[in-house]
């Protein structure tokens, strides 16, 4: 396994941060933590990546430990926190220039790993990192988090605040590094992500909720989704979550996805339900499950 973790726990003071996180990621796979701010995604990234203790449990990266062996594992791992800490002042070049120094490499020598990203923003190399866009930023920490050729990739929630097209450029430069060997590790707050990972954890207020494929976590959802939409959003879901029926109900794009706590569900008695709650322009029908709606119901 490329990396293995084994019931790992951290709390700051009273809050619980991880609670006994465990699971194994193969080599040459891209994981994906999935799980909204505060759900712990970043602590673990920290004390994979040797920055942090845990208070329980073990770790290894790329075979090594992350306490005995922290030196051997920042020599193979690149790490892209969520905040962008390159060098402000320093231009595009310079920037990878130092990362490649302080590995003992050069940029020439591993050209190869990081050109498809690099060419994108080597028009821009005499440019300060600061002055770049989102997207490019995100492209230079990505370069310079490979330059030395890792063997295990951390990617602490590397598009929040970009743009979507860059957001797709983004995950199929992570699907031609994976292609060259590159284990990586991603977290991301974004379900539709999810759907671009190899497996994935689902992470919630630091317990792991489920861990399989993507496919097989909507396979899994126990009933039957219903997309309800009316001439008003508010009132259906205050309509909704005082029903007597109501399994679930939250919005999803244009939509309530609905579940009902019956077998023996009839669209319209829901419908009847609500048309006596003044509700009109009433759409019900059924729907495919996402990942996002598994994670709803597993997170209830």
């Amino acid at each position: 396994m490329s990396i293995t973790v084994s019931n790992i726990s951290k709390s700051y003071k009273n809050v619980k941060a991880l609670q006994n996180i465990s699971f194994d990621v193969k080599e040459g796979e891209l994981f994906g933590l999935i799980g909204p701010d505060g759900a712990g995604k970043t602590t673990l990234f920290r004390i994979l990546t040797t920055l942090l203790f845990a208070d329980e449990g073990t770790a290894s990266v790329a075979n090594f430990d992350v306490v005995k062996d922290y030196k051997d594992i920042r020599k193979n791992v690149g790490y892209m926190p969520g905040k962008f800490s390159l060098y402000q002042d320093l231009t595009v070049e310079e920037n990878l220039n130092f990362f490649a120094t302080i590995f003992g490499t050069t940029i020439e020598e591993n050209y190869e790993l990081v050109k498809d990203i690099y060419v994108q923003i080597e028009p821009f190399k005499t440019r300060r990192a600061g002055k770049l866009s989102g997207g490019m930023k995100q492209k230079l920490a990505l370069s310079c988090a490979l330059i030395h050729k890792p063997k295990v990739l951390f990617l602490d929630e590397p598009t929040t605040g970009v743009d979507p097209v860059s957001r797709k450029e983004f995950w199929d430069m992570l699907k031609r590094l994976q292609k060259k060997g590159i284990t990586i590790l991603v977290s991301t707050p974004y379900m539709d992500e999810a759907a671009l990972c190899d497996r994935i954890a689902l992470i919630q207020d630091g317990k792991i909720l489920e861990i399989d494929t993507p496919k097989a976590i909507v396979k899994h959802f126990p009933k039957q989704i219903y997309n309800v939409k009316t001439n008003s959003m508010y009132a259906l879901m205050e309509a909704l979550n005082t029903y007597q029926h109501t399994h679930s109900a939250y919005p999803f794009g244009e939509f309530v996805h609905y579940t009902d706590s019956r077998t023996d569900f009839d669209t319209n008695e829901l419908k009847q339900y609500l048309v006596s709650k003044n509700l009109s322009e009433i759409h019900i029908e059924k729907t495919q499950p996402t990942i996002e709606d598994t994670f709803m119901e597993l997170a209830k």
